[in-house]
């Protein structure tokens, strides 16, 4: 299910009630090993990206494994770092670095730490953490892409709880300004911040009708419908003198029964082994 520019819509029209797949539960298990090798991590807005990673790098981007910094690649950056163990197991699945890095997640001797770091994990375009900043970052890729006449493109993955900062709404007023049709925003509207609910701390509504005010074509989609959102992320642009916000209505902890739409695993560490056991039970075994 997906709508174009017009009405926003709650979360009540895009129930996101895929019923995961194999390889959507794979991924999932390799973030669990993750959590398991550092005894903590950001639970639920890990679960909430999977699907937008994996449609990305499995039918989108333009990557080279092998050859991370390939000048001619397609670029993807996860501003909410906090949500890395997402990135690292599609990472690590398509071969970017070994999976047993995982083991090691937040390990002085490991190299995956709580926040992604450019220029020590392959695959990983931009240091991200410091929440409102890699936006900034991919307008200045798209910038210079165009400027160096190269086809590249750039994906920029935020928060729905990190889109409060400002320094956000100033690069859509920049992107929106140079006509950034190599950009998208990819927003994991989980409804869900560290604090809490965002309808209670800073409801973003209008936020299709935001994005459009600043310039953007913009969309709305199930975050966890594979074809749905592999097909619209096939018809990027979105128009051809506009950059692209892409609006996907998620659930935070999606695919760990007690974590979905619950606030307090948001962030979780010393895990029992009762709730070990319950993630086992809902996603099989770890690889």
């Amino acid at each position: 299910m997906e709508r174009f520019a017009g009405a926003s819509v709650t979360q009540a029209n895009f129930p996101t009630s895929t019923e995961l797949d194999d390889r959507s539960r794979y991924l999932r298990r390799l973030i669990v090993r993750g959590l398991i090798g550092g005894n903590r991590g950001h639970v639920g807005s890990s679960m909430s990206l999977v699907e937008i990673l994996r449609v990305l790098f499995d039918d989108i981007l333009r990557v080279r494994p092998a050859e991370p910094d390939w000048v001619g690649r397609d670029r993807c950056i996860l501003s909410k770092g906090h949500g890395c163990l997402a990135l690292y197991a599609i990472l690590a699945d398509k071969g970017f670095f070994d999976v047993s890095h995982l083991d090691k997640f937040c390990h002085v001797d490991g190299i995956l730490g709580g926040h992604p770091e450019r220029g020590k994990v392959p695959g990983v375009e931009a240091s991200t953490g410091a929440l409102g900043h890699g936006f900034s970052i991919g307008v200045g890729m798209a910038l210079a892409a165009r400027a160096q006449q190269r086809d590249s493109r750039v994906f920029v993955i935020m928060g729905d709880g990190e889109i409060n900062e400002g320094s956000v709404w100033e690069a859509a007023m920049c992107a929106g300004k140079h006509k950034l049709t190599n950009l998208t925003a990819m927003i994991d509207y989980n409804k869900i911040q560290s604090a809490g609910f965002t309808r209670d701390i800073q409801d973003l509504e209008p936020l299709l009708d935001k994005w459009r005010s600043f310039g953007f074509a913009v969309a709305e989609t199930d975050g966890h419908d594979v074809d749905g959102l592999s097909k619209l992320c096939g018809r990027l642009p979105l128009a051809n003198d506009k950059p692209a916000a892409i609006i996907c209505h998620t659930v935070k902890g999606r695919g760990i029964p007690f974590a979905e739409n619950n606030p307090k695993w948001h962030h979780h560490s010393r895990f029992k082994p009762a709730e070990l056991a319950a993630m086992d039970t809902a996603l099989g075994d770890r690889p």
